[in-house]
């Protein structure tokens, strides 16, 4: 059975402000017993994750005591941020340290796994370390859906995402793999997804429940993945979204949008082979191949971009044992 796009977007799509009442948020939240954690992933981002992290503690730990933990896992930054993290008051990881005896990797996708071990909430947040113009809306704007509906598992950030141009800031650009990408293959394979405004948002919300069930890349893809697999085993109504109005970070060129997107169709179509829908693709090539200019010539580069990925957490006998799942 369909889902009825519009009355889904009625339904499941919110806006920050409809959550104003943190009193209240946390009454509720305390009501049902949960545990909230908020993971921040990281990579040398001394410049921005001070004031992150000052602006949870305070508004949302220390004032209202929304969140039961503020950690940084982080892949091994060269700059000072773990220090700048640690001194305003975050629980400080390094992912190499979690589950030491995998043999590690690096990758936003790994933080994000590792976070499900590490931390104990009963939801996870995650926030990127970037973000310019951060608030407190950021994380209660997300967490707050999960607290009042009881059927919503999975609840994505979107937003403006201002470009940045020569002459200032451009108020509708961003979101370019998102466009040229994203939606054209939802719109071909799964055309209830594009209801979800900002797949790729950095920012979401999900229940533990459905963490440790499903499987994370540690690469580009790893959105993506989360997308398809949970729409796959609890469908669209699991999802929500929320307007967090705007998000001020840097923006990356054209040359890493297009390894981002190489990592990500390379994991779409991992999924839909899996899925039985494409069932007999070739073995995916793991090169991208672009062009630079050199004094006067073209010149080819090929750049090799692998996405690996972790099992669903359930399977790793160290959560098993310390969340209990085997008593």
């Amino acid at each position: 059975m369909k889902t009825d796009i519009n009355k889904w977007l009625d339904t499941h799509t919110f806006h920050h402000s409809e959550f104003w009442d943190l009193e209240e948020l946390v009454k509720e939240k305390e009501k049902k017993g949960l545990k909230i954690s908020l993971c921040i992933p990281t990579l040398n981002e001394e410049k921005t994750i001070g004031k992150e992290i000052v602006i949870f503690k305070s508004e949302l730990q220390d004032r209202y005591a929304l969140l039961d933990e503020i950690a940084v896992i982080d892949s091994g930054s060269t700059d000072n941020t773990l220090e700048v993290a640690k001194s305003f008051g975050a629980d400080v990881y390094l992912a190499s340290d979690i589950l030491p005896d995998l043999d590690p990797e690096r990758g936003k996708g790994e933080n994000l796994w590792k976070a499900i071990y590490q931390l104990e909430g009963d939801i996870i947040v995650y926030i990127d370390a970037d973000i310019k113009n951060i608030n407190a809306h950021f994380v209660y704007g997300l967490v707050a859906p999960l607290i009042y509906n009881d059927e919503m598992k999975y609840v994505k950030a979107f937003y403006d995402r201002p470009l940045a141009v020569s002459q200032g800031l451009k108020p509708l650009g961003g979101g370019r793999v998102t466009e040229i990408l994203i939606r054209p293959l939802f719109s071909l394979f799964f055309p209830e997804l594009t209801a979800i405004i900002q797949p790729l948002s950095g920012e979401y919300a999900v229940r533990r429940e459905v963490l440790q069930e499903i499987p994370f890349p540690i690469g580009y893809g790893v959105e993506t993945s989360h997308i398809l697999d949970v729409y796959q085993k609890w469908g669209l109504d699991a999802f929500a979204q929320t307007d967090l109005d705007k998000r001020v970070h840097r923006n990356q060129v054209t040359e890493d949008l297009a390894k981002m997107s190489f990592g990500i169709l390379q994991c779409f179509l991992s999924r839909v082979k899996k899925m039985g829908i494409l069932e007999n693709l070739p073995t995916l090539e793991k090169t991208l191949f672009q062009f630079q200019r050199n004094e006067n010539k073209h010149e080819r580069i090929e750049k090799i971009i692998i996405e690996e990925e972790r099992p669903a957490m359930i399977t790793i006998p160290e959560y098993r044992e310390k969340f209990g799942l085997d008593a």
